[in-house]
């Protein structure tokens, strides 16, 4: 065997994945292609207190600076400029604050792979108009110059070429690392003595696309069996006001974000329902795994999330529609859409499959 390529991943917190979906894909890779690659990924020191040198076969470096919000224009800025010293190929996960430096390569002969995501990141409705524009913008940039764009979903890959007439490839995300946990022969039961009954679950940034204040209008009147709905709460006014107002109520259970992935899974493999009320995402991280624990999904109808599960969810517009849809779902219906949704993962959403399409890329080169 020749000589592994240098492969640095910038853009994200870092791994282990303990934030996001970026940290998730770019932890699976190092898990399934170090053994063909000689991978580099640069870490988030705050979020790392540990700094741990290696990962599965896989280099880290830390930076002390936050890898989100302002600051993250920068995180991303001096990850990328040491990469560019010492790199074979990058691979930068969402140019949204920092795709302005991408034409860098040029002076080091690199490649750069750049995965934009999955929805026009310009278009949320948290950002403000000159959020929007430098959004936008970075993408634009990032798209010229990229060597390879990748988009998760086939909306995505017309949206790149339709506003910055760039090529790309759809690569999706993988979601088999979640694992179906019984309450029968588990000690979190205890903790979540829900698990023992029939429940909804939805798990969701506390952002107004995530849409987290229509499930709860339709739980509202909905009775038959009670809401988890999992959320950091306290990010935002739109998270604090929604549970203020719901925390009491007798069919919801708000529980704050649940960083321990034993726990999220028991919480949500064992509910008679899935709920994903994101409007703006291309193919979601928390859909995938959800379909990957053979939950039944009641999904927000918008485009990306009929791709995503191939049209056979069960889907809701608003709060009215949400409530008839659950109101009307018998168990012969959920039964079926477990299975249906389990096989789609199976066939699509795998890490080994994903990893693979990446490994096909790096090598294009």
């Amino acid at each position: 065997m020749g000589k592994k390529l240098k492969v640095h991943i910038v853009g994200t917190h870092g791994v282990p994945a303990k934030y996001g979906g970026f940290e998730t894909l770019a932890d699976f890779l190092c898990q399934n292609l170090s053994d063909q690659f000689d991978f580099t990924v640069y870490c988030n020191a705050n979020k790392y207190p540990e700094k741990q040198k290696t990962y599965y076969g896989a280099q880290l470096k830390y930076l002390k600076l936050d890898a989100s919000g302002f600051k993250g224009i920068f995180y991303d800025l001096f990850t990328y400029v040491q990469a560019l010293f010492t790199s074979d190929v990058i691979l930068y996960l969402s140019p949204v604050g920092s795709g302005y430096m991408t034409p860098l390569k040029k002076l080091f002969g690199k490649r750069v792979i750049v995965n934009h995501g999955g929805l026009n990141e310009w278009e949320r409705e948290k950002l403000s108009p000159f959020q929007k524009r430098w959004a936008k913008f970075n993408h634009r940039v990032a798209a010229k110059f990229a060597d390879v764009n990748v988009a998760d979903n086939n909306l995505y890959q017309d949206s790149l070429k339709e506003n910055f007439n760039a090529e790309s490839v759809v690569v999706r995300y993988g979601g088999d690392h979640v694992s179906k946990i019984s309450p029968l022969n588990s000690n979190l039961t205890e903790k979540y003595p829900f698990a023992a009954e029939k429940y909804a679950v939805s798990v969701s940034r506390a952002q107004i696309d995530t849409n987290i204040h229509i499930v709860l209008q339709a739980f509202e009147k909905f009775s038959k069996y009670k809401i988890v709905l999992v959320s950091n709460w306290n990010v935002s006014k739109y998270g604090e006001e929604l549970k203020k107002k719901y925390k009491d109520h007798p069919n919801m259970i708000l529980l704050d974000a649940i960083y321990d992935k034993q726990e999220l899974d028991f919480v949500r493999g064992n509910a008679h329902v899935y709920i994903h009320s994101h409007s703006r995402c291309g193919t979601a991280p928390s859909l995938v795994e959800a379909m990957n624990l053979g939950n039944a999904i009641v999904s927000f109808d918008v485009p990306t999330n009929r791709e995503t599960t191939q049209e056979k969810a069960l889907f809701f517009q608003d709060s009215d529609s949400l409530f008839s849809l659950l109101k009307n779902l018998n168990d012969t219906t959920i039964e079926e859409n477990k299975k249906l949704m389990k096989e789609i993962a199976s066939n699509n959403y795998t890490w080994k499959y994903i990893a693979n399409q990446y490994h096909d890329i790096i090598n294009s080169f």
